[in-house]
């Protein structure tokens, strides 16, 4: 199955991805799985994962951010960073530079556990 063209919505193709990166055989499983919304975060579709790729850059140009999660409730985005990826990294957006990086998580299954804990807690 190509997760590029499922019914949850495009990530970037092979020429809008940076060069040093490939999304993680686990971060495509669950896109596979077509769980895409799970408050209070949502996976991230073309074209805005390039707009907030773009958008991330003019904020903090010293990083190398690909993001693939929103939190709806804040201006969090979960990203990879070049300088350490596997480990996913927790970017508040619009926060001063050197103050946006919130937290990191080991492995991108770190990364949605946590998720799934915030999904539980959630109260809209």
């Amino acid at each position: 199955m190509d997760i590029q063209s499922t019914d949850t919505g495009r990530l970037l193709g092979a020429s809008d991805k940076p060069d040093w990166f490939e999304y993680p055989p686990d971060f495509l499983s669950v896109c596979q799985t077509g769980l895409s919304e799970f408050r209070p975060w949502k996976i991230l579709h073309e074209p805005y994962i390039s707009s907030r790729m773009a958008a991330l850059k003019t904020r903090y140009a010293h990083r190398d951010l690909v993001p693939f999660a929103l939190r709806l409730d804040c201006d969090d985005v979960a990203c990879w960073d070049r300088a350490s990826t596997p480990r996913v990294v927790i970017i508040h957006d619009f926060a001063s530079v050197d103050w946006e990086s919130r937290k990191t998580y080991e492995t991108f299954w770190d990364w949605f556990r946590a998720a799934m804990n915030d999904f539980t807690d959630f109260e809209p």
